[in-house]
């Protein structure tokens, strides 16, 4: 080989080398420290203590306010905006600005540390899986998700069914009990077929999972959100349907780096839902 091949060849492998090590390194596994482990931990509790408390902070003045005027349709649009909005805003800012706050108390503290504690509690879009637009490919992969979904959790009815404690047939409480006009229908429609996908979304595939997909691999990460979000739906039933159906959001999330197809999906399954609960009757 001539000096100039030489050169050329060494020219080229050393353009290259960067792509190799950063493909080397993606493959081999990452090491769990303690403070991932703690974190996650954290992040889960909190993202389960935001959603309680949102309901709670929302619930209790509406209901001293309005009494029983809560139930109709229109105050009850109100109680999903202010409930989701309290948990997403509790998950968002509380936790960096707590962290900030302690730095600028206690300024003797390792800040590396800290600093690096509060880098991780930050939100940016690439995390939140909101980056980009929804594209074409989010859209067609909704209602393939869709029917995936319906096959897990069948299966996993059918299994839990076994069990005489689990009751199949257990109704979802929505907290819309009954319509008296065709605007109530519209406030019911906004609130559980785009409010609390949207919603959802944000909060779970959204913060939580960017979170937690940060310091763990993906199937555990899957598994911890879709246990967190079956918990909160507090049916055994309907927290079956929804673990299956976080699987395959967050499978969404995962493959499109991002949370659009997740939420087009959420919005078609919640839709086929209310239509026939509400409407097919």
């Amino acid at each position: 080989m001539d000096t100039q091949s030489t050169k050329v060849s060494a020219t080229r492998q050393k353009s290259q080398s960067p792509l190799r090590s950063a493909k080397s390194t993606a493959k081999s596994p990452r090491k769990i420290h303690k403070y991932d482990i703690f974190f996650t931990i954290f992040v889960l509790a909190w993202t389960m203590l935001a959603t309680v408390a949102g309901q709670i902070l929302a619930a209790y003045p509406l209901h001293w306010i309005l009494g029983d005027k809560l139930q109709e349709p229109g105050w009850m649009l109100l109680y999903y905006l202010l409930t989701y909005a309290i948990g997403l805003g509790m998950l968002i800012w509380i936790p960096p600005a707590l962290v900030k706050l302690y730095r600028k108390n206690h300024p003797d503290l390792n800040n590396k540390a800290v600093a690096q504690v509060e880098q991780d509690l930050a939100s940016t879009p690439t995390e939140m899986g909101v980056q980009h637009l929804p594209t074409f490919i989010d859209i067609g992969l909704a209602p393939i998700g869709y029917v995936i979904y319906l096959f897990m959790a069948a299966v996993l009815t059918s299994l839990m069914s076994a069990f005489t404690w689990f009751n199949v047939d257990q109704a979802q409480d929505v907290g819309f009990g009954y319509f008296v006009t065709d605007l109530d229908r519209i406030f019911a429609l906004l609130a559980v077929v785009f409010i609390a996908p949207i919603a959802e979304e944000l909060i779970m595939r959204g913060w939580l999972y960017g979170k937690v997909r940060r310091k763990l691999q993906a199937p555990v990460a899957i598994l911890l959100v879709s246990f967190v979000f079956a918990v909160l739906h507090g049916q055994w039933n309907v927290g079956v349907s929804v673990f299956a159906l976080s699987i395959i959001l967050c499978t969404l999330r995962e493959i499109t780096g991002t949370i659009w197809s997740g939420m087009l999906l959420h919005i078609l399954s919640n839709g086929i839902a209310f239509y026939l609960l509400y409407i097919a009757i």
